[in-house]
C-alpha cells in the first residue's frame, strides 16, 4: 500500500508548493551551494587562482610585444581576460550539477517538499556569485600591475550586472552539458575544447586588424566574446584601444553580447529543463 501511494504523494508535495515558497527554497539552495566553499576551499581557490594565471602570463608575456609595455596592454587584456574568465567560470555549474546527479544527491532533494526546479536554479545563482568574485580578482591584478578605469568607478556597476547578465544567460549551455555528460571530466573538456577557440577567435586580446584573413575577422567581429569585451572597455576605458582619440561605443556592442546570451538561453534552456526532468 505504501508503494502504490508514493508518487500520488510525491505529486502533492510538488503541487502544494506556491511560488513564494519556490523562491525561498531556491535561495536556501544556493546557500547550501556557497556553504560548500567553507568545506571545499580548494573550489574557490582554483576560481582566484586561474585569472591570477591568465592575467600575469598575458601580461608580461605578450604584453611587451603586442603594445610595447605592460601598462599600455592593459586596456586590451583586462576587460578580456574579464569575459574570458566568466566564461571558464560558468563551466563549474556544469561540474557542480553532474557531480550532484552522480552522487545520488538530486535522488535526496526528490525526497524532500520543495519545488524540483530550487536546485537547479540554487546552483546557477551561487554559480553566478562565484563569477562575480573572479571579475573581482581580475580587476583587483590589474589594477596593481597596471590598469586604470579611465571613466568613472561607477560604471563598474553597469559591467558588473552587464557581465553577471550574460553569465547567467551562458550557463545554461554548461547546465546541459552537465547533464548529458556522465561525468565532470567531461564537463571540463567542453570547456577547454569549446571556450578557448571562442574566447581567441575574438577581440579579448588583440584588436581585429586586416592582417587576419578575410572569414577569421568575420568571426571575430560577430564573437559574442568581441562584444561583451568592447562594451567593458567602453565602460571603463572609455576610448578605442587602437586609436585613443576614438571614443568606444557601449550601448550596441552590450546589446549584441545580451542578445547572443538570449540565444544561448533559448536553445539550451528547453533542452536543459528537458534533462533535468529526467533526473527529477
Amino acid at each position: 500500500m505504501t508503494t502504490a501511494l508514493a508518487p500520488e504523494r510525491a505529486g502533492t508535495i510538488e503541487k502544494s508548493v506556491s511560488p513564494p515558497q519556490a523562491i525561498r527554497q531556491t535561495f536556501t539552495m544556493t546557500w547550501r551551494n556557497l556553504v560548500q566553499i567553507k568545506h571545499n576551499p580548494m573550489e574557490l581557490i582554483d576560481l582566484s587562482i586561474t585569472p591570477i594565471m591568465f592575467v600575469l602570463l598575458f601580461s608580461y608575456v605578450f604584453g611587451p610585444a603586442m603594445a610595447g609595455s605592460v601598462s599600455a596592454y592593459m586596456p586590451i587584456l583586462i576587460p578580456g581576460i574579464i569575459v574570458q574568465n566568466a566564461l571558464f567560470a560558468s563551466m563549474t555549474t556544469g561540474i557542480g550539477l553532474n557531480t550532484d546527479v552522480s552522487k545520488g544527491v538530486f535522488d535526496r532533494f526528490r525526497s524532500l517538499p520543495i519545488a524540483r526546479s530550487a536546485p537547479l536554479m540554487g546552483r546557477i545563482i551561487a554559480d553566478t556569485g562565484k563569477q562575480a568574485w573572479s571579475m573581482f580578482i581580475v580587476l583587483v591584478i590589474g589594477l596593481l600591475i597596471g590598469f586604470r578605469i579611465e571613466t568613472t568607478w561607477l560604471a563598474l556597476i553597469p559591467a558588473f550586472f552587464l557581465l553577471l547578465a550574460f553569465a547567467l544567460l551562458f550557463s545554461w549551455v554548461s547546465v546541459f552539458v552537465g547533464l548529458s555528460v556522465r561525468d565532470p571530466e567531461k564537463v571540463q573538456i567542453f570547456g577547454f575544447v569549446i571556450i578557448f577557440p571562442i574566447s581567441f577567435l575574438s577581440n579579448a586580446f588583440i584588436p581585429v586588424s586586416d592582417a587576419y584573413p578575410g572569414w577569421i575577422r568575420t568571426v571575430m567581429e560577430a564573437n559574442p566574446v568581441s562584444h561583451l569585451a568592447d562594451a567593458l572597455r567602453g565602460l571603463l576605458v572609455g576610448h578605442d584601444v587602437v586609436n585613443p582619440a576614438v571614443g568606444q561605443p557601449v550601448l550596441v556592442p552590450a546589446l549584441w553580447a545580451l542578445a547572443w546570451g538570449a540565444v544561448f538561453a533559448a536553445i539550451f534552456v528547453p533542452l536543459s529543463m528537458a534533462r533535468f526532468r529526467k533526473h527529477s
